[in-house]
Formats: structure tokens, sequence, C-alpha cells
């Protein structure tokens, strides 16, 4: 218990010092795509969304003792993507959350759940939009994903400490996310004189001196929270088989 209560503490610290506001933040906001991106961005998430509920329906039928960590890892998830973080630059970020996730049932269910959160933010909380759905789900739930997924699984292959691995999992993971966030809007708003490139270079400019602390401080939260399911299971729990 008093390893539970070290981490519990930690994580409450790290809430704290970022007391969430809602505002639209990274997430692409209602109407700042032209409909044909909105609807490329739309068609390209389809499959991954769909074989996302697949996964999650097969994982509630076959292990059903997984829909509380299922739950667990979707509200991470809605919390730290509806967190408001103002940069200097004028303009806001937010963490992802789904690098958790991705490591503990691969990327696919967290497209799943992905959209489901952003669907839920954008209705109830103005927090991206319907229209910008598609683009908002591809680079959030479905890149970010892949990536702290794809690090994770080949850190670990090299003998990484499960700690570090978990931690570079999540923080490359938002990081791609905003990425391609960036990548998506140039392609909506290339600048009028010099192109995509130049727009590219604009919004990433915008997010990145906001965007990495954030993206290190989710891989630290990440950590801890990845900690308190190995110790959970180490006391006999049985949410998950494979943490180490």
């Amino acid at each position: 218990m008093k390893k539970y209560n070290k981490y519990f503490l930690v994580t409450a610290s790290l809430l704290i010092l970022i007391t969430p506001s809602f505002a639209h933040a990274m997430h692409i906001m209602e109407g700042f795509l032209p409909p044909v991106w909105a609807a490329v961005w739309g068609v390209v998430a389809l499959p991954f969304v769909i074989k996302g509920f697949m996964n999650v329906n097969k994982i509630v039928k076959e292990e059903p003792n997984k829909k509380l960590l299922l739950a667990l890892v979707g509200a991470f998830v809605f919390i730290l993507s509806a967190l408001k973080l103002p940069s200097v630059t004028g303009s806001c970020s937010h963490p992802t959350g789904v690098g958790l996730g991705a490591i503990l049932f691969g990327p696919t269910v967290m497209s799943a759940l992905g959209i489901i959160v952003l669907l839920f933010q954008a209705i109830f909380l103005a927090h991206g939009g319907l229209t910008t759905l598609g683009a908002n789900t591809f680079s959030m739930a479905i890149i970010g994903p892949l990536v702290a997924y794809g690090i994770y699984k080949l850190l670990k292959k090299q003998g990484t400490k499960g700690g570090v691995a978990v931690f570079l999992a999540a923080t490359l993971g938002d990081l791609a996310t905003y990425v391609v966030t960036s990548i998506q809007l140039a392609l909506a708003h290339p600048d009028a004189t010099n192109g995509v490139m130049a727009s590219m270079v604009e919004f990433l400019s915008i997010f990145a001196l906001t965007q990495i602390p954030i993206a290190i401080a989710e891989g630290l939260l990440t950590v801890i929270v990845y900690n308190l399911l190995v110790e959970y299971k180490k006391e006999g729990g049985n949410l998950i088989e494979n943490l180490q």
C-alpha cells in the first residue's frame, strides 16, 4: 500500500499543476477544415475505427475481466485530451493520453475509444467538432497510438526497461499527434505565397513550444499509471496479464 500511496501522491500533484480548463486546444475546431478535407480524413480514418470496434467487441466477449481496464484507458484519454494548457505563442495545446491504451491493448482499440472520446468532447465540451471528427481521430486516435505502440514494442525487443519504454512511447505518440495535426492544417490552409511546407512549419512552430513539455509530462504520468497497474498485477490482480 505504501507504493500505491507514493504513486497516487505524485499523480495528484501533477493533476493539480495542470488543472483542466476546457477549450478547442489542439483539436481542429468545428468548421476549420474545408468540406473536401473533412471528408477525406473521415474516409481515411473509417477503416481503422471499424477494426478498432471489432477488436473492442472481441475483448469484451472473450476477456470480460478487461472491461474495467478498457474503461480506465478511455477515461484517461478523455481527461488528458480535454485539458487546455496555454502557450507562449498565444495558442493552446493538450496531452492525448492514447499511449497507455496502445501499450495495453494495441493501437486499433484506441481508434475506437478515441473516436468515442472525441465525439463526446465535440458535443458536450465544444472541443473539436463533428465536421473535423475524422481529422482529429486520424491524428490523435490512429497515428498517435500507432507510433506509441510501435516504439514500445521496438524498445522492449531491444531489452529496454519497461518504464523507459512506456515513457518514450507515450511522449513520442503525443508528439506524433501534433505533427500530423500540423500537416492536416497545412494541407487545408497552405500559405498563399510559399505553399504547404511553409504553412506546415508555421503550424508546427505554433504548437512546438507548448507540446514538447506537455508530451514529456504525459510520458511521466503514463509511467506512473502503468506502474500502478504492474503493482496491482503483482498483488494478484487479473485485469491484464502481459504487464512487465
